[in-house]
């Protein structure tokens, strides 16, 4: 770098909210497989805290030595329906307990891989997984979890998005933070460090170190300097703002690997908001020229944003991975919060959104009596746009028990804030109710 990249580099992270959003190890559970569900678990953690021993104290010697703040330290580790289904056990929150106290063992911000892999049908412990839910989720604070309804391969299981809704349902009454860390996948990766719908997937090296970086603030600030440029000059300078994002990313990454001795493998990156003023993707948006989000042409500009991020990304580092994109979480976005409170943003212009960004309907707050059947058909349409689309597309819709459109609920910490969202009254149970699988589309065969 020369004094001039050092100098914009230091400005990013001194002003303009650039983060590592997280380092995040992921681990191998598959050699943690036994018919007994009590040996199994104690392999899970003595596993689990063996491999990530150091991971917190590796991220705190980066922060000091380069400067560069890493907001979390997570871990993944295989889906444990995976893992649980050799136990015969009818349900599964022990093993989201022994996760939780690995966690607090470590000292890490979440750890994610209660998850289940289920688009193209039910394996042994899939629906025990999805059935404990609630509980598993209610009953442990470090605890992600994460199912994968559907893909361009294999089409949509709804049964599962039935049973989802249902889960959704039943988590909320339990707690309202259950739903938030609950993702539902189509076309999920096995390579997300970002929670809450990471895992390890199975074809990933036995631990191996994944880094997401976040850096909406500082592509505002690029393109607060070529105000009433042409659009291709707007693409050209985010992609080269993403280009600089990626190589730090990359650069902790690989000091994180190697201090740790474990493979490197990805840098994510994503444009993950916070609430914090100047780190919002709706504020990129209306930088490049929407009136506010939500309004006509958010959608071509979040399409040029979320390309132009990735081409930066890719020239940048040759292991750019997981959902790399722009996330639009409502609770977590300041500038989204304030275009749902002036009726711009819907449920109905974020799902077109989530045609041409990363993931999907996420951090929605929605009325605590919305029916299952409208949860589920929810999860349908947008398993139904990455099926086709070829992409990665998600729900995390959150219903607020007691609380109906035009309140808030609160969820500290990064989750922000939400007001409660209006769905559409109209309940699909008729669709719901036939179950069955959504053949894949005619694309998929590429042979």
């Amino acid at each position: 770098m020369d004094a001039k990249q050092i100098q914009e580099t230091t400005q990013m992270l001194a002003s303009e909210n650039l983060d590592i959003r997280t380092i995040t190890m992921g681990i191998s559970l598959l050699d943690c497989i036994d018919s007994n569900s009590d040996r199994a678990c104690q392999k899970i953690y003595d596993k689990v805290t063996t491999k990530a021993q150091n991971l917190v104290k590796v991220g705190q010697q980066i922060e000091s030595k380069y400067g560069i703040p890493i907001a979390n330290k997570r871990v993944t580790v295989t889906p444990i329906s995976l893992i649980a289904a050799a136990s015969g056990d009818h349900d599964y929150v022990k093993y989201a307990k022994v996760l939780d106290q690995a966690a607090k063992t470590l000292g890490i911000d979440f750890i994610g891989g209660f998850s289940a892999l289920v688009e193209k049908g039910y394996q042994a412990g899939d629906q025990v997984l999805i059935k404990s839910l609630p509980a598993a989720l209610a009953e442990t604070n470090y605890v992600c979890a994460s199912v994968n309804v559907g893909s361009s391969k294999s089409g949509i299981n709804m049964d599962a998005v039935a049973d989802l809704g249902e889960a959704v349902v039943a988590g909320s009454k339990l707690d309202v933070m259950t739903n938030a860390k609950l993702v539902i996948f189509c076309n999920a990766v096995q390579d997300n460090p970002f929670m809450a719908g990471g895992f390890h997937g199975v074809s990933e090296p036995d631990v191996v170190i994944n880094a997401g970086v976040s850096g909406p603030g500082v592509i505002k600030a690029a393109l607060e300097k070529v105000k009433g440029a042409p659009m291709d000059v707007v693409a050209e300078t985010i992609k080269k703002t993403a280009f600089k994002i990626t190589r730090m990313g990359q650069l902790v990454g690989s000091v994180a690997a190697d201090q740790l001795g474990v493979p490197f493998g990805i840098v994510d990156l994503s444009l993950a908001p916070t609430p914090l003023p100047g780190d919002s993707v709706a504020e990129v948006l209306e930088e490049i020229g929407v009136a506010q989000v939500g309004t006509h042409g958010t959608t071509a500009a979040l399409a040029m944003l979320n390309d132009a991020v990735k081409k930066g990304g890719v020239m940048a580092c040759s292991h750019v991975g997981g959902l790399s994109g722009a996330f639009i979480p409502v609770s977590e976005d300041a500038g989204m919060i304030k275009s749902v409170v002036a009726g711009n943003l819907s449920i109905a212009k974020l799902e077109a959104m989530t045609a041409v960004c990363s993931v999907g309907l996420d951090m929605i707050a929605i009325p605590g009596d919305t029916p299952k059947e409208t949860i589920s058909a929810m999860i349908a349409d947008e398993a139904a746009i990455g099926m086709i689309n070829n992409k990665t597309t998600a729900v995390r819709v959150i219903p607020v028990p007691g609380k109906q459109v035009g309140e808030t609920v609160k969820f500290g910490g990064l989750l922000g804030h939400a007001p409660i969202m209006a769905v559409n009254p109209a309940v699909s149970n008729r669709l719901i109710h036939r179950g069955g699988l959504i053949p894949a589309p005619i694309h998929s065969f590429k042979n």
